[in-house]
């Protein structure tokens, strides 16, 4: 009989797959080819959401500092047109938070942009 000589690097790269596909629906999680085609699909998807995620929460925070900003009596683009030239590098995930949790101190800094015009 031949020795086989390639069976363990199957046998761990079939484990690997299966086990990436654990919960899957059906014959996804069990039969190979379909949790094959089906974790590659997810890697995928993962990657794409990765970089969506991303963009998801800048505009989230974009939006909250423009609330913010209205209720101040300042439109967001002069807000940080003159953040940026008093040269106060907050970025939009700290400036929505303090928008969101501490009013008092982001009046503060629409004060300070008003002043500053």
């Amino acid at each position: 009989m031949p020795k086989s000589k390639y069976l363990p690097a199957k046998k761990q790269r079939r484990k690997k797959v299966l086990k990436a596909a654990k919960g899957y629906f059906l014959g996804r999680s069990k039969q190979y080819k379909k949790a094959v085609e089906t974790v590659r699909r997810a890697m995928v998807y993962a990657y794409r959401d990765r970089k969506a995620h991303k963009r998801e929460m800048r505009a989230l925070w974009v939006v909250r500092i423009n609330a913010a900003c209205r209720n101040c009596g300042i439109t967001y683009s002069k807000f940080i047109a003159g953040l940026k030239k008093l040269k106060i590098e907050l970025d939009r995930k700290v400036l929505s938070d303090i928008a969101a949790n501490d009013n008092a101190t982001f009046v503060k800094l629409v004060e300070e942009v008003n002043k500053a015009k």
